[in-house]
């Protein structure tokens, strides 16, 4: 599959050829759906914490006789049904992240990167890199490449200048090719990647 490379001025810089084993995929939606699960079920802090029965300082003492009140026997002023006591079955601290094997995570990913070409939401650029760290400058270049929301991925060092240009700039994220991933590709309308990072991506699927 060839792709059409740009500069970030927006001007053409050739062509590109790529593997249809990485982007010309059919996608299926099952698999990028159970790896956006894995991710966001590993990013969740599973904090969530009620007091137990055994838990709640309170007295023990039976606070009412056993004949005679009219109510319930109770002995514990600490039990669920009480104001102020323990909860029945509430959350507790936990892990929420599940196994997914690395095979399913690497064609979720490849899917992912068809499903932007697919859709004709990607950009080859040449290179991703900024004299200055003018954020006024890099936005004006995104404007002539039409990004207003997207995901820009480089090679494995990222340039200084145009990743401090880049922060300030609403919906936009960029990333190093070691912090590609799933849910990030699908959460930007489009994805951004430099000629280094689509070397890198062939080499890591070959």
């Amino acid at each position: 599959m060839e792709l059409q490379v740009k500069t970030l001025d927006g001007g053409a810089a050739g062509s590109i050829t790529v593997s249809d084993e990485i982007f010309g995929l059919d996608p299926r939606a099952d698999l990028i759906h159970r790896v956006v699960r894995w991710q966001l079920a590993a990013r969740q802090g599973g904090n969530h914490k009620t007091k137990r029965r055994a838990e709640i300082a309170a007295t023990g003492k039976k606070f009412v006789r056993q004949k005679g009140s009219g109510g319930a026997r109770h002995g514990d002023r600490k039990v669920p049904q009480f104001r102020g006591g323990g909860k029945a079955f509430g959350p507790l601290v936990r892990s929420h992240a599940h196994d997914l094997p690395k095979k399913v995570r690497a064609l979720g990913l490849r899917h992912a990167l068809s499903s932007k070409v697919k859709s004709e939401s990607i950009i080859i650029i040449d290179e991703a890199k900024s004299g200055e760290p003018k954020t006024k400058a890099l936005k004006a270049q995104f404007g002539k490449l039409g990004l207003a929301n997207a995901l820009v991925i480089d090679g494995a060092d990222l340039d200084k200048n145009f990743g401090l240009a880049a922060r300030n700039i609403i919906n936009v994220d960029v990333l190093p090719i070691q912090g590609i991933n799933v849910y990030d590709i699908l959460r930007r309308e489009t994805l951004v990647l430099t000629k280094a990072a689509v070397s890198a991506l062939e080499e890591r699927f070959k």
